[in-house]
């Protein structure tokens, strides 16, 4: 921005602005500026919000057409389901940069501007007037509702200082100290979990932007302010029951709603996406899927509460506990850094925290419905893909008192060496395995019996053992019987 103009006189020099004057009513409203590049990027086929998977037919149909139609709108939807992050990318939507006054608190267009303190620099300055380039990044502002913000907080408030030092009297409103939303003047502004502001803030809000003006300490204040407003809500509270001021509500152009992944594959598409692991970590396919079922598991599970709904976020962190686990074991034990089932269980913490428990779930306690959440998962994921083979060798040998503990360190080899006493076990997890890798095999081999005792096939049962190293450390591993 090294060659930009820096005064209005040169702005109107650029082919982009000749003929234009002062005052000239020819304005660029943010809406208008991107549904014009929006526009733009449907011709050319471009990603229009990169990052944000399983929307393609549902969310993002409907969010192109509220800003085709120049509409501001809200997204509703349960935590976890990407309603920042598609706010966030709505500025991809703005130009690079825009011209605003320079000396200001408020960003403003040099030629029209809406604050009293732009047109008198304007008036002062003429075609002197300084400006500056404001980037797109710098055009988004976003809030977190909550109940203590304010009206001061969103809009502002009178400040005596800067009245005394302007000369001006506390009515005026170029003594006024402003909040967040004259701040995100020609630009987007973003008001997260909307009903949980306070209704007079609600009716602030709305006045500002219905008719322009709002009450500060008795003083009416003026700002016809150019501002694109979204926002976000939990659809349990965006209700009639008294958060959500009527006139806010109706002002609100589209509502829409968000939703999780409607299957397992568009779950581990967004997990891959987001999670963060080493490199050297391998997560096969099928532990991969495992992963993404216990969220699906969890949201249909009665002992979770519905409303507060289960996040993208716990497949995600589960992935990188579960792979962090995976990891330890290797630096510890010099195992093949694979993810394996018990490196899953080992990831509970990463499960408990984004579960919301009813009263049934809590008498039980998290740690024991998210064991219960894993076994489930395992025996979907098992009999989505492999219900049908043959495992009654299998089941014959265990039903006859047999005990199979599972080697939870060492040689790889060695421990599918010892899963050979079961009948058509190493074959069945060679198959699911796909690959020659032994680690790998290894750990399609826990999947198979965990996937029988999610099905009820088999039973399970947890004990501490001792690793067989010189400095022995207690483990937890699996006996199935």
């Amino acid at each position: 921005m090294e060659n930009k103009p820096r005064t209005l006189g040169e702005l109107l020099q650029t082919p982009a602005y000749a003929g234009r004057k002062p005052f000239d009513g020819q304005v660029r409203l943010v809406q208008d500026e991107v549904r014009e590049n929006l526009t733009r990027k449907l011709r050319a086929g471009e990603d229009l919000f990169p990052g944000v998977v399983g929307y393609d037919d549902t969310v993002i149909p409907q969010l192109i057409n509220a800003l085709l139609a120049r509409q501001n709108f809200i997204l509703l939807g349960l935590r976890g389901q990407a309603k920042s992050r598609i706010l966030r990318a709505i500025t991809g939507l703005l130009d690079d940069v825009v011209p605003v006054i320079d000396g200001v608190d408020m960003p403003d267009d040099p030629l029209n501007p809406v604050g009293a303190e732009g047109r008198h620099l304007l008036e002062a300055h003429g075609l002197d007037l300084p400006i500056r380039w404001l980037p797109r990044a710098e055009r988004y502002v976003e809030k977190l509702a909550t109940p203590d913000v304010t009206v001061a907080d969103l809009i502002g408030d009178v400040d005596p200082i800067k009245a005394a030092r302007l000369g001006t009297s506390l009515g005026d409103v170029r003594s006024m100290h402003f909040g967040l939303l004259p701040r995100a003047n020609r630009g987007i502004f973003a008001v997260n979990e909307l009903a949980d502001l306070a209704p007079k803030v609600q009716v602030a809000l709305f006045n500002i932007l219905q008719e322009g003006d709002v009450q500060i300490k008795g003083y009416p204040i003026r700002l016809e302010l150019d501002v694109m407003l979204v926002f976000s809500a939990n659809p349990e509270d965006y209700t009639a029951r008294g958060k959500i001021v009527t006139p806010l509500k109706d002002r609100i152009g589209s509502e829409i709603r968000t939703h999780y992944p409607t299957d397992v594959r568009l779950g581990m598409d967004i997990t891959a996406q987001e999670s963060v692991r080493d490199s050297s970590v391998v997560v096969p396919e099928f532990m991969a899927e495992l992963i993404e079922e216990i969220a699906f598991q969890a949201r249909e599970d009665g002992r979770v509460d519905k409303m507060s709904g289960v996040s993208q976020r716990l497949p995600i962190s589960l992935m990188e506990v579960a792979s962090a686990n995976a990891e330890r074991r290797s630096l510890s034990l010099g195992d093949a850094p694979v993810v394996r089932v018990s490196d899953v269980y080992a990831g509970l913490p990463a499960i408990t925290g984004k579960m919301e428990l009813e009263y049934e779930g809590e008498l039980k306690g998290a740690d024991n419905v998210a064991k219960d959440v894993i076994r489930k998962a395992a025996g979907a994921v098992y009999a989505r893909h492999y219900g049908s083979a043959n495992t009654r060798d299998l089941e014959k040998w265990f039903e006859a008192g047999n005990v199979f503990r599972f080697p939870q360190s060492g040689d790889a080899g060695a421990a599918l060496k010892a899963a050979q006493q079961v009948p058509n076990l190493t074959e069945l997890a060679a198959e699911i395995a796909g690959s020659a890798d032994d680690a790998v095999r290894l750990a399609a081999t826990e999947f198979v019996l965990e996937g029988l005792y999610g099905r009820k096939k088999l039973s399970r049962a947890e004990e501490l053992y001792a690793a067989p190293e010189p400095e022995a450390r207690q483990q937890r591993g699996g006996r199935w019987n």
